[in-house]
Order: C-alpha cells, then structure tokens, then sequence
C-alpha cells in the first residue's frame, strides 16, 4: 500500500512544481514559526535583489542588520498586510525594501524582466508552524522570498481521507491565531486538496471557515472531469494555477482586499459595521479572464466574446480583473493592443468595487475614470485617454452636443478615434443596452468614418413575424457584413438571448459560443446560489395540495391546516382573495425561516395591480390584526386608478414617505418583510433574504428566468426557496429556463403521502433505531441556540451506530437506503412549506437524516459540496422552533399516546358505507371491479377489527394517531388475502392513488366499528 499513502501524493504535488513549474525545493527546518517566515531566504532575496540598500543597512547596524530589517518587515506585514507588502515593498529606516518583483507588461523594459528573475519561490512539505505545538505540520508551503503565501494540506481517498477530511483539518487543527495563519499578515489562500477535488478559502475561522470550490466544472455541473493522460483530476491546480509564473501573476493582478460597510440598527443607534474579505479567485473566473487575454493579444481588436457567467459567479470581480489586465495589454511585438477599455454598467456598485479593486492594483489615481456629472465628463474622458472608463450606455448619444457645449465654453474637445483601439466591456449585454442609443455608442467609437455595425447587437429589433429558422438566417445575412477592427465587445450575461450569441460569436473550447461558460447547474451544484425551480408550484398544485389533506388521516391538523384549508374551495380570481392566500402562506410557512428573517416578493401585472395589491393587503393586515408583517410597494411614475379617477397614487405617497433610492435598504431592514413590485426590482436586485415569491404575472423566456432568479441569492441559514405562481404553467417556466440551466426540469408535484411510505421504507432497511432518532432530537433541539462541543461529540456518536449498520449492507442496498434517505429530506424540505404537518416524527427524522447524510461514507465519485454547514445549522434550528411552524419544544411525540377518554377520536367526517368503496374505485380510476371484489375488502376489515394491537390502538388513540398504527399494518393485511384477489391486490400496490383512496375508506370503517365495540365494555356490570 507504500505507493498510495498520503506521501506518494505529496511527492507528486512536489515534483510537478520543482520539475516543471519553476519552483526550488524548500527545507523545513528553515521556517522560523515565531515570525512565520523563511528568513534566511528573505535576507537571501534582499541581498541578491536590492545589493546597495542592504549595504548601506549593514553600514548602520553591522551584523543587526538581519534582525533590523526582519524585524521592520513583521511589522508592516501586520500593520499593511502581506498583499501590500509583495505589491509595493516595506519600510526599514527610511528605505523602500521589495519583497516581490513582477513580470513586466511588456518586453520593453529588460531591467524589470531580471528584477522578476530574482524571485525565489520555493515549496517546502511538511511545515512545522506552531511553536506551541510542534509536532503539527502543513503538508505543503508555497512560499515568495521567504514569505509564505500559499498553504495545502493533501489528502488521499486511497487511505481513507478525502477533501473533507482537509476541510476538516484546518477547521479544527489549524488555530487562525497561529502567525501564520493570521488573516492578511501571512499565508493568503489555503488549500484543501485530494486527487478529485479542490478547495480553497483565504480565511480561517474554526469551525466557521468558508471553503469555496476550486474545481473545472463536469458536464456543466460541479466537479472535475477525468484528467488526461491518466494523472490526477485536481492536477490543473499545481500544473497551471500554481506553477511559479502563474502564482505571481494571481499576486500581482488578482488577489484583492474587498472591503465593504454595511449599517445596522441598534437600541444605541445606527452602527457601521465593516468588513474584509480577501479575494482569491475562482477557476472559472481565473480561466475565463485569462483566456480572453490570450485571445485578445493574439487576435488584436476587432472580436466579440460572449461570457455566459451564472448568477453567483462573482462577475463583478471577473469585470474589475478584465478591464485591469486589458488596459495594460500589449501584443507580441510590445504594441498596446488597446487604447481605452469602457465599460457599459448601470450598476452603482460596481463603479466603486472596479474603482477599488484597481487601485489596489496601480497604487494610484487616474487609472479609472467614472463618468457621474455629465456627457461633458465623458467627452473629455474619452479625449483624454483616461484607461479606463465606467459609464451607462445612455450617455453616448448627447457626445456631440456636450463637445459643443464644451467649444462655446472655450474648452474645446477633440475627440480623435483614429488609430486608436476600444475594448468595450458590457455588463449584462441585453438589459439596458438597446436600440438608437447603442448606435451612437458606435458612432462615438469610430468617429473617424468606420461604418461596420458591431454594436447593432444592442439593437433590440425582433422579427416576430418570422419563424426561429428564418429568424436564423437573417441574422447570419446580417452577421456577414464587416466588423470594426477597432473595436473588441467583452460581454457578460447570466442568460443570452439568440441575437446575443449570434452577434458575440467568437467560438469557445467547442468551435461554438459562448466564448466562456459557468452555467447555472455549476453554481447551484457548487452552492453559489439557489435552486429557485426546486419548489416551484402554481396555485393549482397548492390547491391539490391543501385540498389532500382534508380527508387525509396521517397527516393531523391544527389551526393552521384548518386556515389553509379553507382555500380548497377558493379559485383567486381577485385581488383580496388572493392577498388573503398570500399573507397566510408568508405566516404560517415563510416568516420564521433564515431564522425568523426570511423576506417575499410579490410580482404584480401592471402599475395599477400593484397599488391595488398595496391597498387590499394593508387591509388585510389591519382588520385582522396581524403585526409582524409590513409591505412596501415599488413601481415608476404615478398611477390613477380608473374606479377613483380624483385620486392618484405614487411609490413614495404609498410607502409613507419612503425615498425610491432608500427603498432596498428599508426593504433590507427588520422592519420590512414583504415588496409588492410592478416591473421594477425584477432584474439587478440583490437581497439575500428574499426567500418565496408570489408571482401574478405572465412571465416567458429570460423575463421568467431573471424574475425567479431573485431569489436565488445565498444567506447564512438559507436552505430553500419558494415560488408560488397564481399565472404561469409550469411547462413555460421550465422551459424558459433549460437553456440556461443544463439539468432535467422537475417531474409532476410529488404526493404529499410519499413521504410515510418513505419513512416506513426507510426505517425496514434497520440502518437507525427510533431510540438513536428520539436521542438525536434530545441533543439538537434542547440546546437551540448555542450547541457546545458536548453536544456535537454525543450526536456524532449517535450517528456513528447507524453508520456502521450503513457499512455492513451490500452496496445495492447503500445506494438504496442513501437515495431514499435523501429523497425524504428533500421532498419533506418541500411540502413541509405547504401542509402544516404536525406529525413530530417527520420532523426529528428530516433532522436526523441531514447529519446523518453528511456521516455515510462517500465514494470517490460523490460529489457533495455544502458550505457554511455550521452555520446553516445555526438559523436551521431556530427557524425550526420559531412561531408559525411545528413547536418542537412540545416533547417527543410518539406514535401512540397515553389513554384518552372514549369517543373522543370519534371521526366527524361524513361516514362512507363500506359497501360503495367499490363503485366509488370504478368511477374515479376506470377500473372494472365487481361487487364480488366487495368481500376482498370486507374480509380485510373483518381482519382489522379482530386484531388485538389495532383494538388496542383504537381505544387509547383519536383516529388521526391510530392511522399511524393501521396504515403500517395494512400492507400485511392486503398481503394475507391476495391469493385469489391478485388483480385488485396488484392495483393497490402498485398505484399509490388507488391504494389511499381504499386505505381512507377502510381506515374510517375500522376505526368507527372499533370504536362502538368497545364503548359498552366501558359499562359496569355488563
């Protein structure tokens, strides 16, 4: 087994690196874990480097001069941060010292190009790094001039350990205080590594640590294909990302500081709460912003690319990193490929972040230019050769009147496009770009006479009257005529239109566009985003729904079925109604999720809906005195409504006064829950705790797809979303999404009594004990809001009996057990949004089975990834026992209670005689069963009433807990008398509608002949 252990891993890592990727080989005994660097090689570095101020430190402080400057450097690393050291160098007594020289842009300057060649980046295993615990080592550090910058711990399936396990390593053995763990100062990135997944996170926190994937992508899903040549499926990480000149570039041109501030109201006040988040790039966006370089500098202007980027792909960042590297971008023969990169955005925050994020870069102001004032602004920019330049599309059109604004004023503006080159970075290619206003951005950008229609794909023109394959064709016409060779378009959009891939057509790895893809499937598979198709339900599934559980006797009722009940007989067909559907469903079953912060959005048909839903839904409220839920209402201009033709209605008249740009914040805040929209906030808006939406529009196509997608923003305690749709059909809406998505669409609704057929499944494979589920509860719902390690080590041990039951099946019955296990969750997950049931056995086995899905093995061609687990599990817990949802705190429910009084489970439904269960079978399901089949089923409750344990069941349990009881044991009685009844016997087994409607009409018969069998037996005397 020598050759599979976690070393021969190493070694591969290793000699890849020293081989072929331009690292030395490190010695271990060389790191100082005091000062968390190699300082014999800083020292090295500096005297080979910078030969005159090492010098003249040595003049000044003789052999302190190594301790002088190791010691200005800890500092400054502590004070600036690593990133900012290696960028622009530290300070020793008065003198600049480098820690790091980059490549040049350009061939030009040869003293740059040997600087570069000074740097010593070396990889050195088996890392001793505490001083406290000096037995424990990193598997890997890559380190520049001395300083480490790169962590790894590798872990090898073959010896039981996979990517999870080095997850787990650095959560729980690597103490974020240690040096060099220390956020900023030392190692940036940290790697969890195995031959099949990547992982990687630039900040450790114990058990809260983020890791985020760093995997290719399979078949558009998460994952890693098969490598080449037979090596490992992770190796692209140390044969291309980290190789030496690949990781000083992600130095010099990627890696980033974000810092955002956010306000938060406390009882003191309002507080500004700031946070750092180090920015290591993704694969995909690595890849795809290095790919369109290469091309760019091999090809030269004149090109469109299409970059299909899901929601959730960090493509802000990808936008910041393009328009940089761009701007600096020079050709084989040291040529500036181009002069000024514009980017088209409508997005505030992005002016800010691309502004941010390059200034770390260049270290200085100028480089970008966000045009805010006027067109006079732009004009002047563009003059100018500002490199880059942020600004709406609108602007474009009104170039030539503000120049002769600017000439009246006596500050002339030539603006002089010949020669010069554009690359034009569109974020979001077909929202606000369109029609005559993208002309003129041509117009603008080839001033000088040249006439090819590049920028036509903003032309929003559809040729509705022709057909997809004429439509085609035309556009192929269109596309024959001369591109402008001055100008390259960088297009990034979640959801292309035809037009767009067709105009942005430069081909990708498969000869077709888009040129570049991260596609939705990847980022939900990945966890970057929600998954806001998987409960979707129109109104007339929700209403099959609710309507199936009033006869039903498994699933109990309470207050909250009997409200949702009430809808079975309610077609919406006007507003009130439905506002009554919608507010009852956010109480009972979306308030307390995201632990208790959970926010919808009601999507409304026109203007003059959404102030009529506005209006009926503060009524609603208001008479009947709910509190707790407050709505804001959003739509442009001013409204009249045609019933009260007098009065007329705004946005911030019907918020009370609320700004229209203080909205999203107000919205953001505790005391807002739920936003009425009429096209507005259906595109661009981000609120992570948006989770149902109630949709009352026709939606089609990528209206459809940005509309849903609202909700599928990632939140700390997130787990789902859910959409109910009083329009559209399920049909239009899946397939408005498939050509985004690269996944099956979802079957029919699934039936709300698959889930006790689940559990009984579940609990015949004799994996888990309702002992170990029962003591699994005790612990996880007991302590809700804080869990201690006590806790979390008594529900591992829990969990490890069922595990090892798990491991002594075949592995048939694995994939059988685990599959069901995960379906139960999945589809309670989903109805439990809908029929409040109140059967605590459901809930303790959905919260059993997700840890216990976490803790079955996992083979190596599992992919599973889960992020902020721990967190999740927080809010989970508090979402489970907040109001409006099953109150857990209750106690154990079991599946029988103690003695009740007589009679008091007496059913109140109309009775059904036994004997028209059959004609009512026939009549619903077009069977053609005689009376004679009649005697199967009397004879089955015949069975039933004589049967010591139901009789027993009876009498201590209303009939709603004696379903338990009797649906369990009814499949056995069917069994005892299928010889001679094998057609009815096989139709109730084998269809799960025909067997209910029979099991309801024999559970009641039994029940109620029980029941009045045993009330004399009560009488004295008898």
């Amino acid at each position: 087994m020598g050759k599979h252990t976690e070393i021969r891993f190493e070694e591969a890592v290793e000699e890849s690196l020293a081989t072929s990727g331009g690292y030395l080989r490190g010695d271990p005994n060389g790191f100082d874990a005091t000062f968390a660097l190699f300082p014999d090689e800083v020292i090295s570095f500096v005297e080979a480097s910078q030969p005159k101020r090492w010098q003249s430190l040595v003049k000044l402080h003789g052999e302190k001069a190594a301790d002088v400057l190791l010691g200005s450097l800890v500092k400054e690393l502590s004070s600036k941060n690593a990133l900012h050291v290696l960028r622009h160098g530290f300070k020793c007594f008065g003198k600049t010292f480098r820690l790091a020289y980059f490549a040049p842009n350009t061939g030009m300057n040869p003293e740059a190009a040997a600087a570069y060649g000074h740097n010593r980046v070396r990889v050195t295993r088996q890392v001793h790094f505490s001083e406290k615990h000096p037995n424990k080592s990193l598997d890997m550090v890559l380190s520049v001039n001395g300083l480490p910058v790169v962590t790894l711990e590798l872990k090898n399936p073959m010896t039981g350990q996979t990517v999870d396990d080095a997850m787990r390593q650095y959560r729980r053995d690597r103490d974020p205080a240690e040096p060099i763990f220390r956020f900023k100062e030392r190692a940036l990135v940290h790697f969890a590594v195995d031959p099949d997944q990547a992982f990687m996170t630039t900040r450790l926190t114990g058990d809260d640590t983020r890791f985020l994937p760093f995997n290719r992508g399979h078949n558009f899903g998460a994952g890693n294909p098969p490598a080449e040549a037979g090596g490992y499926r992770t190796s692209y990480l140390w044969e291309q990302v980290l190789t030496r000149d690949s990781l000083m570039d992600i130095l010099a041109r990627f890696l980033h500081l974000e810092v955002s501030e956010s306000k938060v109201t406390t009882k003191k006040g309002v507080k500004r709460h700031k946070k750092e988040t180090l920015i290591f790039p993704r694969y995909h966006q690595l890849d795809a912003v290095r790919k369109l370089i290469d091309s760019a500098r091999a090809q030269g202007p004149g090109h469109n690319y299409l970059v299909q980027h899901s929601a959730g792909s960090g493509k802000s960042n990808s936008i910041a990193w393009l328009a940089h590297r761009l701007s600096s971008l020079h050709d084989a023969e040291d040529n500036k490929v181009f002069d000024t990169v514009v980017v088209i955005t409508d997005r505030r925050v992005l002016d800010q972040q691309l502004q941010n994020t390059i200034y770390q870069f260049e270290h200085k102001q100028g480089v970008v230019q966000k045009i805010d004032e006027n067109t006079q602004q732009l004009a002047q920019a563009l003059s100018s050769g500002v490199p880059i330049i942020i600004s709406t599309i609108q602007k474009f059109p009104f170039i030539t009147q503000a120049m002769d604004t600017l000439a009246k004023k006596g500050e002339e503006v030539e603006l002089n496009t010949g020669g010069k080159r554009f690359a034009v970075i569109v974020d979001e290619a077909h929202s606000s770009q369109s029609g005559e206003t993208a002309m003129e951005l041509r117009k603008v950008l080839n001033r000088d006479g040249i006439e090819s229609a590049i920028a036509e794909e903003f032309l929003d023109v559809e040729e509705e009257e022709l057909s997809e394959a004429a439509r085609r064709e035309l556009f192929k016409e269109m596309l024959k005529r001369p591109r402008q060779p001055n100008i390259s378009f960088f297009a990034f959009t979640a959801t292309p239109k035809f037009k767009t891939q067709a105009v942005f057509n430069e081909p990708g790895p498969d000869g077709q566009p888009p040129f570049h893809l991260y596609s939705m499937r990847q980022a939900i598979e990945e966890g970057f985003i929600m998954d806001v198709l998987e409960h979707y339900t129109t109104y007339k599934t929700y209403y099959g729904l609710i309507k199936s559980i009033e006869d039903d006797p498994q699933v109990p009722k309470r207050k909250a079925a009997r409200a949702l009940a009430r809808f079975m007989s309610l077609h919406p067909h006007n507003i009130a109604q439905k506002v009554e559907v919608i507010v009852e469903h956010f109480r009972h079953n979306t308030c307390h999720r995201i632990g208790g912060r959970a926010k919808a959005m009601v999507v409304t048909a026109s203007r003059l809906h959404a102030v009529r839903y506005k209006q009926a839904f503060d009524k609603y409220i208001k008479e009947h005195d709910i509190t707790g839920i407050r709505s804001l209402v959003a739509f442009s201009g001013s409204v009249t409504d045609p019933d009260f033709p007098d009065q007329s209605y705004t946005e911030v008249g019907m918020n009370e006064g609320i700004k229209e740009s203080e909205l999203p914040d107000r919205f953001a805040s505790e005391h807002y829950q739920v936003l009425l929209v009429a096209e507005k906030y259906q595109t661009g808006f981000d609120q992570p705790l948006l989770h149902t939406m109630y949709v009352d529009r026709r939606l089609s196509g990528i209206q459809a797809v940005q509309t849903l997608s609202r909700l599928n923003r990632t939140a700390p305690g997130k787990e789902d979303t859910f959409v109910l749709d009083f329009v559209n059909e399920p049909g239009e809406i899946f397939e408005a999404f498939k050509p985004y998505y690269e996944v099956t669409p979802a079957g029919e609704p699934s039936d709300p009594h698959q889930l006790y057929d689940l559990q009984h499944r579940l609990e015949e494979h004799q994996v888990f004990t309702s002992d170990e589920v029962n003591a699994f509860a005790e612990i996880w719902y007991k302590n809700r809001n804080e869990p201690t390690a006590a806790d979390h080590q008594k529900i591992n041990a829990i969990l490890d009996h069922a595990v090892e039951r798990y491991e002594a099946l075949d592995e048939e019955e694995q994939d059988q057990f685990k599959g069901q296990l995960a379906s139960f969750r999945n589809l309670y997950a989903f109805l439990a949004q809908i029929i409040p049931y109140q059967d605590s056995s459901l809930e303790k086995l959905y919260s059993y089975g997700r840890f216990l899905l976490h803790k079955l093995p996992r083979r190596a061609d599992d992919t599973v990834f889960e992020l902020e687990d721990e967190v999740s599990l927080k809010y989970y817990r508090l979402q489970k026992i907040s109001e409006g949802t099953i109150d857990l705190g209750v106690g154990e429910a079991q599946p029988l209670y103690g003695p009740t009084e007589v009679g008091t489970g007496k059913a109140e439904d109309d009775e059904v005689e036994l004997s028209t269960l059959i004609g009512k079978l026939n009549e619903r399901f077009g069977t053609e069963f005689t009376p004679a089949d009649q005697l199967f089923f009397d004879q089955i409750a015949e069975s039933a009433v004589e049967n010591d344990t139901l009789r027993e069941a009876a009498r201590a349990n209303t009939r709603d807990n004696f379903a338990y009881v009797f649906n369990r044991m009814l499949e056995n009685l069917f069994i005892e008398r299928m010889d001679g009844n094998e057609e009815i016997f096989g139709r109730l087994m084998n269809d799960d509608n025909f067997r209910r409607v029979a099991s309801d009409h024999l559970l009641r018969e039994v029940y109620d002949r029980l029941q009045s069998t045993e009330e004399p037996e009560s009488t004295p005397g008898r």
